[in-house]
């Protein structure tokens, strides 16, 4: 069997509305509970289990959509009033950046509830499926 990841833990302060923040952006449903956890499916399987914490260091977790995905969850960034920032250090706030390294590819970043840092970025030209 080859090797996968298949879940990882987003420490939050609320797990449920941390959950629905990150699914509405990425237009995805959020799971059933899963014993104290509560789920957002990517459509590779894999799993954010959301689990409750009083104290963390905020993570960083990357999204790859894409274009007309990725477009739909900007909108939906702009739309929904949450700053987004070309740049991971925040300093670049309202834009999309496009990759120097890899053509065609665009990303934006923006925090959740609890701080975390998300990413939302598209393949680009070289890596299109």
């Amino acid at each position: 069997m080859s090797v996968e990841l298949n879940h990882t833990i987003v420490p939050a302060r609320d797990p449920e509305v941390s959950a629905h923040f990150l699914a509405g952006v990425l237009g995805l449903a959020v799971d059933p509970p899963l014993a104290h956890f509560t789920p957002v499916r990517l459509s590779n399987r894999v799993t954010l289990d959301y689990d409750r914490a009083e104290r963390f260091e905020p993570h960083h977790y990357a999204f790859m959509l894409g274009e007309q995905e990725f477009d739909a969850a900007f909108a939906r960034i702009r739309d929904g009033g949450i700053t987004c920032y070309a740049d991971p250090a925040c300093r670049e706030p309202g834009q999309i950046y496009e990759s120097k390294q890899i053509p065609g590819r665009r990303g934006t970043y923006f925090r959740d509830p609890d701080g975390h840092l998300m990413e939302i970025l598209t393949p680009g030209a070289t890596e299109r499926r």
